[in-house]
């Protein structure tokens, strides 16, 4: 079930698809609303089934109760290459700072999977203090059940024992969709992407979706391409939906590492 409105000036057909029970139903992403720019869906559920399937499409959910769910493909999608992750002079000092430091009392380590609750929740919760969050209890128990099915990673940067940074999101094939970040110290989740990024090739990570675009994340490298380059990139960097195996041995081989 669907409807449909036609733009004026592009004639453009815009379709608004209603998702039946079947996880499998896949919107056309070229007919996506332009406003809100880049809806495409509504309703379905948050199963692991639907979301491995709409994801390898290019499709991701952003919504805050008590509205529906949403699915969204924008028109421009912000995407970091891991080569390209841009070094700047304030992020090289602030690491020159952490590595003089850290003989001292403030060390820092990085780490892989080891503490993914506790990351989604500092995300959910900077957004609450802010702007409110699109992180709710049912995201969270989604994206819980992904990570035990070897989907979902959270990349960690702690203060001694204190977890201060990082992010969160999914790995499929050769592609990661960075979902959230937070930083409760100054450049903590700069200093996670950058670590992330220099794995990335012993991961098989060609790629990493930012989905929207922000001056923080242009500011590292990311940049903005079409939707119709976007979606032809996922049909190569996910031939099948499986997970980065590479990704979850490090999550359980590497414990917390010096920075």
């Amino acid at each position: 079930m669907q409807t449909s409105t036609t733009d004026s000036d592009t004639d453009d057909t815009q379709e608004l698809v209603l998702l039946t029970e079947s996880p499998y139903d896949t919107p056309n992403p070229s007919k996506a609303l332009q406003d809100p720019e880049g809806l495409s869906a509504i309703g379905g559920d948050l199963s692991t089934t639907r979301l491995i399937h709409l994801y390898s499409k290019g499709f991701f959910p952003w919504f805050s109760d008590p509205d529906p769910i949403l699915w969204w493909h924008p028109r421009q999608r912000c995407v970091l290459k891991p080569a390209d992750f841009h070094l700047s002079k304030s992020l090289k000092k602030a690491l020159k700072k952490i590595d003089q430091t850290a003989s001292k009392h403030e060390q820092w380590f990085f780490s892989i999977n080891q503490d993914f609750s506790a990351v989604i929740n500092h995300c959910a919760g900077l957004r609450v203090n802010k702007e409110g969050t699109w992180i709710s209890k049912d995201i969270k128990t989604a994206y819980q059940k992904l990570h035990k099915l070897g989907y979902a990673h959270s990349i960690e940067i702690w203060q001694n024992e204190t977890l201060i940074g990082g992010f969160y999101g999914i790995a499929m094939g050769n592609m990661f969709f960075g979902e959230s970040m937070f930083s409760l110290v100054p450049n903590a989740s700069k200093v996670a992407l950058k670590l992330f990024c220099e794995l990335a090739q012993n991961c098989h990570i060609e790629l990493i979706d930012c989905q929207v675009e922000s001056k923080h994340l242009l500011s590292l490298g990311a940049k903005l391409i079409e939707r119709e380059v976007f979606s032809k990139q996922l049909e190569q960097l996910i031939p099948a939906t499986t997970t980065n195996p590479a990704l979850i041995q490090l999550g359980q081989k590497t414990q917390k590492q010096r920075i």
